[in-house]
């Protein structure tokens, strides 16, 4: 861990935003699942939700590659649960869905706390999903398809939700819990120390301002 690297890590994790999600509704190709996991790390989005009634996202969603480190995936069993999970943390639910009562992204305030939820790549967001979310979005279109890729369509809209969050000052300074920014910035700087120490029920070890550690727990 070279100081310029852990520098860049502290400073990574002050811009993620804890307040913007998505809830991938049985995405299922492993490329859609590995763009939109980059797509989440490039616009700062601490974790993303996920449902896989059949099981495909558990099995894929390694292929992210580098992304997967700096994103948190939390999977759900369905998307009843999804919902009620982010309806209790006071997310305003929008799906990417096409339709007459669809609002132009462009035209929503993303610094209020969004889940912007995605559907399938073949059938879209479910009927549960329409009956539960608080709204729909959509990207105009001008040629005879009716919808965009599924990673891209999030690509787009997350980059609009930057776009105002930023003009918000929204990325100036850490918006996480005290505990958790030192948490994930153990998590980020030291992985494999920190997979021993949760193995072992230890509490991370201290780092000083460069990032290196203070005492090595498992040093005898």
């Amino acid at each position: 861990m070279t100081p310029e690297r852990f520098a860049r890590i502290r400073t990574r994790l002050t811009r993620r935003q804890p307040d913007l999600t998505v809830l991938a509704e049985n995405t299922h190709k492993s490329h859609n699942i590995a763009a939109i996991l980059r797509t989440a790390d490039a616009v700062g989005l601490h974790a993303i939700h996920a449902v896989s009634e059949t099981g495909e996202i558990r099995h894929h969603h390694r292929v992210s590659g580098g992304s997967r480190k700096w994103v948190q995936m939390i999977l759900h069993e369905s998307t009843g649960d999804a919902i009620a999970a982010l309806k209790l943390e006071g997310y305003h639910l929008l799906a990417a869905h096409v339709g007459p009562s669809a609002r132009d992204y462009r035209k929503i305030d993303y610094t209020r706390k969004t889940a912007l939820v995605l559907g399938s790549e073949l059938d879209g967001v479910s009927d549960a999903a329409k009956a539960a979310v608080d709204g729909f979005v959509a990207v105009p279109m001008e040629g005879m398809g009716r919808s965009l890729n599924v990673s891209v369509a999030a690509a787009i809209i997350l980059y609009e939700a930057r776009r105002q969050r930023e003009a918000a000052g929204m990325y100036d300074q850490s918006r996480l819990p005290a505990d958790e920014f030192e948490r994930v910035l153990f998590e980020w700087a030291h992985p494999d120390m920190a997979l021993r120490c949760r193995e072992r029920h230890l509490p991370y070890p201290a780092m000083n301002d460069d990032g290196d550690l203070i005492e090595n727990p498992f040093d005898s």
